[in-house]
C-alpha cells in the first residue's frame, strides 16, 4: 500500500447544511432524511483491502469523536462476491448524527494548515455561483434485452427451482437512457430525494440512487439490518394502496421470499454476535412506487467487535438480491441473466478508522457516464412466480429511476 501522508480534521459544525450542495454531482453521498454524509473531493483511493490500514495511517484531529467522524471512506462494492473496488476518502465531508449533531471534516497533507469549516464555506458558495447545467432535451430509453426473452429467462429459473436446484433466484433486466445532453447527476439526485425521503440516497463514482434496504451498519458494538424481500406496487390510491399491502403480507409465495432472506442476515450475523434478535412479524414499507415487506433485525456484537467491511462481506449478496443456495443462485443468473451487474444489487456505504459504517443494498440506482444512464431491477423467483407479473414489477422497480433522470 503506498505510504499515507495525511491529517483528518474534523470540528463540530453549528447549522444544517444540505447535503446536495455538499456532493454535487461528482461528490459522494450516504444519507437517509438529512443524517449521513456528503462529501468533495479525493484526500486518497485505495482498494477495499487497504482500506482499513489507510485509515488507521491517517493523523487525526477530532473533537467531534463520534462514529464517522475523522477520516471516512466510501465505496460502491459490486454485485459478484469478493470483486474489488476503490474506497474514496473524500477531502471535505460533512457529517450530522440521528441526534441532531453536525461536523465538518477536511483531510489534507500532514503539516498544512486546513480550516475544516472556511473550507466548506468556500465550497458552498462556489456551488451557489454554478448551478447544474440545463437538462438534456430529448431521451432514447431501450431495453437491453427483449421483454419476451427475459420472461422465458424467468419462466426457465422457476422450472429448475420447481425441479429441487434451488430455493430462489433473483434475475434482473437493464434498460439504457441515452440523451442529447449530458445527464445532471445533481438534478438526479434533487428528485429522489424529493420523491424518496425516506431511502439512502448515494452518490460514489457516477453511481448513483436511493436504495431503501439497510443491509448492515455497525455502531460500536451494535450491528442493525433492515432485510427487504416481497414486493408489490402501489397505485396511489390509500384504499387500493392498504388492500395490496394486506396481500403482500397474507402472501405465502412473499412471505416465504421474505422468511429465506431474514434467516440468512441472522445466521451471518450470528456468527460476529453475542446474540441476534428479529421482530417476529414483517412490516410493510411503502415507497413511492412500490411497497415492501421489511423487518428489523438487531444485535450485540462479540469483542472485538468486527469491521462494517467484514460483516458485509458475510451478508453480500443476500438472498434478496441473489437467491439461496447461494453458488446454485449465481449459476444460474450467470447462465440465465445475460447481463453484467457491475454495481447493481451491490453493497454502497460507508467506513470509518474504527470499522463503523452503514451499507445498503444498492438497488434503485444507475450508472450515468455523460449522456448514458444504466438503469438495473431485479425481482426474487420462487417456483410459483408469474412470468408476466414479474416483468411488471421490474417495469415497477426501473421507474423510480427513469422517472429522475428521462425528465426535460
Amino acid at each position: 500500500m503506498t505510504e499515507v501522508d495525511l491529517t483528518a480534521t474534523t470540528r463540530r459544525l453549528d447549522r444544517d447544511v444540505d447535503p446536495l450542495a455538499v456532493a454535487g454531482g461528482d461528490g459522494v453521498l450516504f444519507s437517509r432524511n438529512r443524517v449521513g454524509f456528503a462529501g468533495r473531493g479525493v484526500a486518497l483511493r485505495v482498494g477495499r483491502s487497504d482500506v482499513a490500514e489507510a485509515l488507521a495511517a491517517i493523523e487525526v484531529d477530532d473533537e467531534v469523536e463520534r462514529p464517522g467522524s475523522g477520516p471516512v471512506g466510501f465505496t460502491a462494492l459490486p454485485f459478484l462476491p469478493g470483486a474489488d473496488a476503490d474506497v474514496v476518502v473524500p477531502a471535505l465531508l460533512v457529517g450530522r448524527d440521528a441526534d441532531g449533531t453536525r461536523w465538518v471534516t477536511a483531510v489534507g497533507p500532514t503539516g498544512s494548515t486546513i480550516d475544516p469549516i472556511a473550507t466548506l464555506d468556500a465550497h458552498l458558495a462556489g456551488a451557489a455561483q454554478h448551478p447544474p447545467p440545463p437538462g438534456p432535451g430529448a431521451f432514447e430509453v431501450r431495453a437491453s434485452r427483449a421483454p419476451a426473452a427475459w420472461t422465458d429467462a424467468v419462466a426457465e429459473a422457476t422450472a429448475r427451482i420447481r425441479a429441487g436446484e434451488l430455493d430462489k433466484v433473483v434475475l434482473a433486466r437493464e434498460v439504457v437512457v441515452t440523451a442529447d445532453a449530458p445527464i445532471p447527476v445533481a438534478t438526479v439526485l434533487l428528485r429522489l430525494s424529493q420523491a424518496y425521503p425516506d431511502c439512502f440516497l448515494y452518490l460514489v463514482d457516477g453511481f448513483c440512487g436511493a436504495s431503501p434496504e439497510l443491509l448492515v451498519g455497525r455502531s460500536a458494538d451494535v450491528v442493525r439490518a433492515q432485510p427487504m424481500a416481497g414486493t408489490a406496487p402501489r397505485r396511489g390510491d390509500p384504499a387500493a394502496d392498504a388492500r395490496l399491502a394486506a396481500g403482500l403480507l397474507a402472501s405465502a409465495t412473499y412471505r416465504q421470499e421474505h422468511q429465506v432472506t431474514i434467516d440468512a442476515v441472522h445466521d451471518g450475523l450470528l456468527a460476529f454476535a453475542s446474540y441476534v434478535d428479529y421482530e417476529p412479524e414483517p412490516s410493510v414499507v411503502p415507497l413511492a412506487n412500490v411497497q415492501h415487506l421489511a423487518t428489523n433485525v438487531e444485535g450485540r456484537l462479540s469483542h472485538p467487535p468486527a469491521s462494517i467491511l467484514e460483516l458485509v462481506e458475510a451478508l453480500h449478496p443476500t438472498p434478496a438480491v441473489c437467491g439461496r443456495p447461494r453458488d446454485a443462485a449465481l449459476r444460474v443468473i450467470d447462465e440465465l441473466e445475460a447481463l453484467d451487474r457491475g454495481r447493481y444489487a451491490g453493497a454502497v456505504g460507508w467506513v470509518d478508522a474504527g470499522g463503523n459504517g452503514q451499507f445498503a443494498v444498492s438497488i434503485r440506482g444507475a450508472s450515468i457516464e455523460g449522456a448514458v444512464a444504466r438503469v438495473v431491477a431485479g425481482n426474487g423467483l420462487v417456483g410459483d412466480s408469474d412470468p408476466a407479473t414479474e416483468l411488471i414489477e421490474t417495469r415497477a422497480k426501473l421507474q423510480a429511476m427513469l422517472g429522475a433522470i428521462v425528465r426535460p
